[in-house]
């Protein structure tokens, strides 16, 4: 055969094999450095590959729930407990348990998991804060828990809390970190005031915060002085575009009623329902995309909101009955919200304007749930402030509520540029 044959045929088939190296690639993501592709893996696959000496011969206490598993859905409990290298002594749980069987609010006791046979303490009861007595069989603490992006779901202050017993008992803790299902880009919503702190919102940060667990951990450790020994274990080949259905992972519950990546978009506005006596849909298939009550006009209401043009967002009349909480059992007409452009879709904005707009149209029947002896309703706690629900009393615009939250907004964007990792 001729030189130049050869040559011709030895290029189309160096071709060929980097097109097929290509296309296995997949478009998983880029990691960090030198711009090659990497394939995506969890902060759990990560430390058992590349950092399993954190926890190689030690005794480990665990808090998670049904989301701390891998991207084949093996659970990190079973996991550790069968891996002859770890001694796994204690599991913590956060609302809703370990296992993820108690509803929202429901007071989950000390007991022994059925399929390790170890100790499961908890952690949304009479502490919320790991006790030197629940740490006493352990040396390191792992967290590994999916959140949400949003500052009111109660996972990310279970890990705070986690943090300062780590801290109080001398204990490194580890979180391993996980995607911001809503992308990490976004940031939205007014920035809490301390006034205000409580366990659905327990630092200043906006509702809608942008930053995955771990990013969280080392902004709580600094900014608000825990101090901990705290490792991240990060995640390879997430970008922060990325929202989690971008993402090579199946998308487990993190609590009951957020059973969709759906729930999780509208969830950081649609959650300030819960804050007032209108349904928030818990009890139907759809929560916090289904918002009604007994005394709302679906088709009125759906018009109203529909009028407003917000942006990514449509709003579809709908009736719905309960089978749990609030108007459990009464037909219940309102609307459900569809988010038709995720990237212009303002959740928090959404949100109060639907709040707003109930307010006005159902004056006599509509209300905010009863203040505590602080003058503090559970809707402010939700917002981060007072000021929010007396602007809807008195009738200003969202429009005005947005520019007054905006400099606390900015001056909390400049400190989250600190902590990010991606």
């Amino acid at each position: 055969m001729k030189k130049w044959m050869i040559a011709l045929l030895t290029a189309v088939l160096v071709l060929s094999t980097m097109s097929a190296g290509s296309a296995h690639d997949n478009g998983k993501g880029h990691g960090k450095g030198k711009g090659k592709q990497k394939e995506f893996s969890l902060g759990v696959e990560q430390l058992l590959k590349e950092e399993k000496h954190l926890i190689e011969g030690k005794k480990v206490g665990l808090i998670t729930n049904p989301t701390g598993v891998d991207q084949e859905l093996n659970s990190i409990v079973d996991t550790l407990h069968n891996d002859p290298d770890v001694e796994l002594t204690a599991l913590y749980g956060p609302e809703h348990g370990v296992r993820g069987d108690a509803q929202a609010g429901e007071y989950v006791e000390f007991y022994i998991d059925e399929q390790t046979g170890l100790p499961v303490y908890s952690l949304y009861g009479a502490t919320k804060k790991p006790t030197p007595e629940m740490l006493e069989n352990v040396e390191v603490l792992l967290f590994d828990i999916q959140d949400v992006g949003t500052r009111f779901y109660t996972y990310i202050y279970t890990m705070a809390y986690a943090m300062e017993a780590a801290k109080e008992n001398d204990i490194p803790i580890i979180v391993l970190d996980r995607p911001n299902p809503l992308s990490g880009k976004e940031v939205e919503g007014p920035v809490l005031d301390m006034e205000y702190s409580s366990f659905v919102g327990k630092y200043s940060i906006p509702l809608r915060h942008g930053m995955t667990v771990g990013e969280l951990a080392k902004l709580f450790n600094t900014e608000f002085e825990i101090g901990a020994d705290l490792t991240v274990v990060e995640m390879e080949g997430w970008k922060r575009s990325k929202y989690y259905d971008e993402t090579p992972l199946e998308f487990v519950m993190p609590s009951p009623n957020m059973p969709t990546l759906e729930t999780a978009l509208v969830y950081p506005g649609a959650a300030l329902i819960e804050g007032t006596n209108v349904s928030e849909g818990r009890g139907t298939t759809k929560p916090f995309e289904l918002i009604g009550a007994p005394f709302i006009n679906a088709a009125d209401l759906a018009a109203e909101l529909n009028d407003l043009e917000l942006k990514g967002v449509a709003f579809r009349a709908a009736s719905f009955t309960p089978a749990s909480s609030k108007h459990a059992g009464k037909l219940s007409h309102g609307i459900q919200i569809h988010v038709t452009d995720r990237k212009t879709f303002k959740p928090v904005e959404t949100g109060l304007h639907i709040v707003k707009t109930i307010h006005d149209m159902y004056p006599e029947n509509f209300q905010f749930r009863a203040e505590n002896s602080a003058g503090i309703s559970f809707f402010d706690n939700l917002i981060g402030n007072g000021w929010i629900r007396e602007g809807i009393e008195e009738g200003r615009s969202i429009g005005e509520m947005v520019e007054q939250w905006q400099p606390e907004l900015d001056k909390f964007k400049e400190v989250r540029e600190q902590y990010l990792i991606y």
